[in-house]
């Protein structure tokens, strides 16, 4: 039985095909102004029994027969405790939004928090603000982790934080020291939606921003608890959708 997982996120688009309860393939590619059309490109060879969509986006698909959807707290919490069946909180942080969520046995939801539709401390923030300080943003990390501490971005607002960071600029600070502060913004926001959640290791860090490597660096050095990082941790989501497809009848 083959059993099909779809993420419509805000940034990105991917899907999980499993086989038997078997990674078969994998896909990534961009969202863009037209999502629905995007997935269908990302679909089109596959075949599959069994259907299941999350993700921001995952009202926008429609067509496959027998389509379900679920939320990305749910698809998350399951692709997780697939790959990472110790983890007792989760902390994802993607392209839109950051989620916190303490889970139980089987990946069962027990709570979670989730910022609003306000983009900071997520991808999206250090995405525009590596655009600032003209850094590709896949090596914004590794940029931070050579700045200097000393510096501090107070603002969680992405307008403000630019603000801040064009002020030290003008005092001289090197373009890696704010970088290093902006990190450690995306950090401390993170470190107070966990809070909210009652936190209890081991911590699993997944969605696209736990690829980055300052991120990953200061989460560990400051929030006390284990972290476990999944060798694909952008594919949580879209992994759980399609465990959720593999659990329904064809």
């Amino acid at each position: 039985m083959r059993a099909l997982g779809i993420d419509i996120g805000s940034r990105a688009i991917k899907l999980a095909l499993l086989e038997d309860g078997r990674v078969l393939e994998e896909r990534r590619v961009p969202t863009t102004f037209d999502p629905a059309s995007q997935a269908a490109d990302l679909m089109r060879g596959l075949r599959w029994d069994t259907i299941v969509a999350t993700g921001y986006g995952r009202r926008l698909l429609v067509g496959p027969p027998g389509l379900r959807i679920i939320t990305e707290i749910k698809a998350c919490a399951l692709g997780v405790a697939a790959a990472l069946p110790a983890a007792k909180t989760i902390l994802d942080i993607g392209g839109q939004d950051t989620k916190a969520i303490a889970v139980g046995d089987d990946g069962r939801v027990l709570r979670f928090e989730m910022n609003d539709r306000c983009a900071a401390g997520t991808g999206k923030f250090l995405e525009f603000m590596a655009a600032g300080l003209q850094v590709p943003v896949e090596e914004f990390g590794e940029f931070a982790l050579e700045g200097r501490p000393g510096a501090t971005i107070s603002s969680m607002c992405t307008v403000f934080a630019e603000t801040e960071a064009i002020s030290l600029m003008a005092q001289g600070r090197k373009a890696r020291d704010i970088a290093l502060a902006l990190h450690h913004s995306v950090v401390k926001r993170s470190l107070s939606m966990l809070a909210r959640v009652g936190p209890e290791p081991p911590l699993a860090f997944c969605g696209g921003v736990a690829l980055n490597a300052c991120v990953r660096s200061l989460l560990q050095a400051e929030v006390g608890l284990p972290l476990l990082v999944p060798t694909r941790p952008e594919m949580m989501a879209a992994r759980g959708a399609a465990l959720a497809a593999a659990a329904l009848r064809p």
